[in-house]
């Protein structure tokens, strides 16, 4: 890590949104992997994908033990760590149902970076639901939000998820579902 003034680079962890619409400066980007958690359309959008009276559904880290999460870790120059922070902290924790945590993940060469800035699930927030592949296709179909459609936020994040390469069989199947639905 590079050092400036006191400043270290800050690296944060990519799995959904961040993905194709990371909203900050990136200096570097990796293709790497999580252990311990899932990717999830486990968390329900009031604010960006849904209202409070039609909830949408987002996808969040889900702690699940034998989990492994493909995504990108995105470095920040120092210059830019504490902008990019600010900027996280006011778009993940609208609502409280992230929680911002630092975790390991490794790099797609193999090298371990410790102390990833990543956003998980508070399993005990309100938001939090576990619902099945049927269900969260009916949901992401029609929600609606403050950013938009839902179904364009699981498009967009599964295009780019096929782009790098990385499988998500979950989310393929969503896409095929929530076509089907829309088309009707």
């Amino acid at each position: 890590m590079r050092e400036n003034a006191g400043m270290k680079d800050l690296w944060v962890f990519g799995y959904g949104s961040l993905l194709w619409n990371p909203g900050f400066a990136v200096a570097e980007t990796r293709q790497a992997c999580l252990h311990g958690w899932r990717r999830s359309f486990c968390m329900t959008s009031i604010h960006h994908r849904g209202t409070l009276d039609a909830p949408g559904l987002v996808l969040a880290l889900d702690r699940a033990e034998d989990a492994l999460c493909h995504g990108v870790a995105f470095r920040v120059d120092a210059c830019d760590a504490g902008a990019t922070l600010a900027y996280l902290r006011e778009r993940e924790l609208v609502s409280s149902a992230y929680l911002e945590t630092r975790q390991s993940v490794t790099l797609d060469c193999g090298q371990i970076l410790d102390d990833v800035l990543t956003y998980v699930i508070d399993p005990d927030h309100a938001q939090y639901c576990t619902w099945p592949l049927e269900a969260q296709a009916q949901i992401i179909a029609h929600a609606i939000g403050g950013r938009g459609p839902n179904d364009e936020y699981l498009e967009n994040t599964a295009r780019q998820l096929q782009l790098l390469g990385l499988p998500d069989p979950d989310l393929d199947w969503l896409v095929a579902r929530v076509r089907q639905i829309k088309a009707g």
